[in-house]
């Protein structure tokens, strides 16, 4: 997996590039994810929001209450739906397309024609893969973002002004450009465990859909412990801002 990865980061500057295939890719992959990301993101930042609301109502630091709801989802929320939805969604459709594609001798075919698989299938899968992640945190956050300020002063009364300015004096630059670089990790690996498998099926139909289940189970889990080694550095690395 980890020399696939090698040579897919190779083979994205070799020419020429599979422009058709790549935005068919990000197309079908945007296409099917955006809805989801949105309707996931509203619950996450309304429950962040309403939790940290209140325990901070109990400590009498209502006005902190924007800051730490827009800091957890934009670090950690939006990365976490974004890696949800690029190995379950994005990751087992190009594990299936690709297994498929193998037991039927398709790529044994191109490897006859003198043709990769992996710079004609792979490249710009795992491209469109990391450009939707990148785009769709964006999204996330901005919609969670959103529930969470919407849950917080409906629902548990908090004050608009307060949300807005906590939030404006505790974020950074920093912490954006955080979620942006765990997404396009996450866009990366779930696209290299996609193909691997896919690459790599065992039997016939059977051994496909096998192979895919196995790439969300082992993708889930590089992106929730890559989660955490990302938070742990960026933490230590850049401290955070006092209000």
């Amino acid at each position: 997996m980890f020399l696939l990865g090698m040579q897919v980061f190779r083979l994205m500057f070799k020419r020429p590039f599979q422009v058709r295939e790549f935005v068919e890719q990000f197309w079908f992959i945007a296409s099917v994810t955006i809805f989801p990301a949105c309707l996931v993101a509203i619950p996450f930042g309304a429950v962040i929001s309403l939790q940290i609301g209140s325990l901070t109502e109990q400590f009498g630091a209502q006005s902190f209450t924007g800051g730490a709801s827009v800091l957890a989802v934009l670090q950690q929320a939006s990365p976490l739906i974004v890696a949800l939805l690029a190995a379950g969604v994005a990751g087992s459709a190009i594990c299936a397309d690709l297994g498929a594609r193998k037991i039927r001798e398709e790529l044994d075919a191109m490897e006859v024609m003198g043709i990769s698989p992996v710079h004609r299938l792979v490249v710009p899968r795992v491209l469109a893969t990391i450009c939707v992640a990148v785009l769709l945190n964006g999204l996330v956050s901005v919609v969670g973002t959103a529930g969470g300020y919407f849950f917080n002063v409906v629902m548990q009364g908090g004050t608009p002004g307060a949300y807005v300015s906590s939030f404006s004096s505790l974020a950074q630059i920093t912490d954006l450009y955080i979620s942006e670089i765990k997404a396009v990790i996450f866009g990366f690996v779930a696209g290299i465990v996609a193909a691997h498998r896919g690459l790599n099926p065992r039997g016939g139909p059977k051994g496909v859909g096998e192979v895919v289940n196995q790439a969300v189970v082992i993708a889930f889990t590089l992106l929730f412990f890559l989660n955490l080694i990302l938070s742990a550095i960026y933490l230590q690395i850049v401290p955070p801002r006092v209000g």
